[in-house]
């Protein structure tokens, strides 16, 4: 099982938006259920951060392969995960239908244990 936390631009005035989305998905909960278990995602989070230079969302996942599963939404032609990037894009301004560029670099870890 791995982890990521990925932080996403909000574009400016699109915060309220982002929330929105937010809902839309949270009240379309089996068809995001499962579109994330196709992807072999476990569990996924979202925080809304304002930072003086703009708002950011942070994604949280845990999947069998995080990678793998930004890579397969990215090539996924099914209406839910369509409708999924097109929302997210118009919050983050990214074209989620093409693979990230980069994935974050974990520099720190610390478990109890």
């Amino acid at each position: 099982m791995g982890t990521i936390a990925v932080a996403f631009p909000v574009l400016p005035g699109k915060s309220e938006d982002g929330r929105r989305f937010a809902q839309e998905a949270t009240e379309r909960q089996r068809e995001t259920s499962e579109s994330f278990r196709r992807m072999g995602i476990t569990r996924e989070s979202w925080y809304l951060q304002s930072t003086p230079q703009g708002d950011l969302v942070i994604v949280y996942m845990e999947a069998d392969d995080p990678l793998k599963a930004f890579q397969a939404w990215a090539a996924s032609t099914d209406p839910y995960d369509q409708w999924f990037k097109q929302r997210a894009a118009s919050v983050c301004g990214i074209d989620f239908n093409q693979p990230l560029p980069a994935l974050p670099e974990q520099v720190f870890h610390w478990a109890a244990g």
